[in-house]
């Protein structure tokens, strides 16, 4: 049977779950895909399953940035998950018309403004949520976090709005090289995480991975190498596959014990400011559902 989630692995999970749509909102986030093309890249415009166009264009360099003017093969390594040719070009040519500080404060404009619009202002107990999710980040380790050290050597916005996107920015971007690095421990490609996470999530074997780039040949061969490792079965997880991948999850989990052990017992009081602003960017449709990630896997397969 699959082990039961520990407590330090519900913690860190709702902290993911309610940080992830403030982070990661400036993706969608029109006012983002504005400043984004006064630096001369291409603005997706207009809506696509119910929110704003995603960027892939601008995508790879406005996240990697943080680490400085990488070669594109290095960005590829950090993000895990994406075929490393698809990163490096993107990389490439955003290289070509911008500089990572050029980028950087486009980026900030853009998410800053996107969240006032979807908070309506600045939110009361913010500068608290802010405070605690520093203790936190300030404990956080280190080692094998390439783009959550990049952002923590930015520094801080000294703007209420700009120190919660960065604050949950961090904490996003932790747990997703801590992601990495477990899952990377077990000798997958980033195809084959891919899927496993989608099949964790219940979705379709196959389906929102074609997302991220790969090919259906890419997926086919990682679906093959995972049903000879006995993880898949069919088209879902088999036991020893569910059991591998809470694994990985936990191992997840325990690298962000340092955070989770700092915030300490204001932890649910942390989660519980976060809440209300994670649902009002969801439902400002700033970032995506289920509908969103269930469509775009229907789209993806047919391609």
């Amino acid at each position: 049977m699959t082990p039961e989630p520990t407590d330090l692995a519900r913690r860190t999970r709702r902290l993911r779950n309610v940080a992830e749509p403030i982070a990661a909102s400036v993706f969608f986030a029109p006012e983002a895909h504005a400043a984004y093309a006064a630096l001369g890249f291409p603005n997706p415009g207009g809506e696509e399953y119910g929110i704003a166009k995603f960027d892939w264009h601008v995508y790879f360099v406005s996240r990697a940035a943080c680490m400085g003017q990488v070669h594109g093969e290095v960005a590829a390594a950090a993000f895990g998950v994406f075929p490393h040719h698809l990163v490096a070009s993107a990389i490439t040519h955003g290289w070509t018309l911008t500089d990572p500080a050029g980028i950087l404060a486009a980026r900030q404009h853009g998410a800053l403004a996107a969240l006032q619009r979807l908070l309506g202002g600045v939110p009361e107990g913010i500068d608290r949520a802010v405070t605690l999710l520093k203790r936190g980040l300030e404990a956080a380790h280190t080692p094998g976090k390439p783009i959550f050290s990049g952002l923590r050597a930015l520094g801080w916005p000294d703007a209420p709005l700009g120190d919660l996107w960065r604050a949950c920015d961090m904490y996003r971007e932790h747990r997703g090289d801590a992601h990495v690095v477990a899952w990377a421990a077990q000798g997958l490609n980033g195809c084959e995480a891919c899927i496993l996470n989608d099949l964790r999530q219940g979705l379709d074997l196959g389906s929102f991975v074609r997302t991220r780039g790969w090919t259906a040949e890419e997926v086919a061969a990682a679906i093959d190498a995972l049903r000879v490792r006995g993880w898949v079965t069919g088209d879902a997880l088999s036991e020893i596959g569910r059991q591998a991948r809470e694994a990985i999850e936990a191992a997840t989990d325990a690298q962000q014990v340092s955070i989770v052990n700092a915030i300490g017992d204001n932890f649910d009081e942390l989660v519980e400011r976060l809440t209300p602003w994670r649902d009002a960017i969801v439902a400002g449709r700033g970032y995506p559902g289920r509908n969103y990630i269930a469509q775009a896997s229907k789209r993806a397969q047919q391609t």
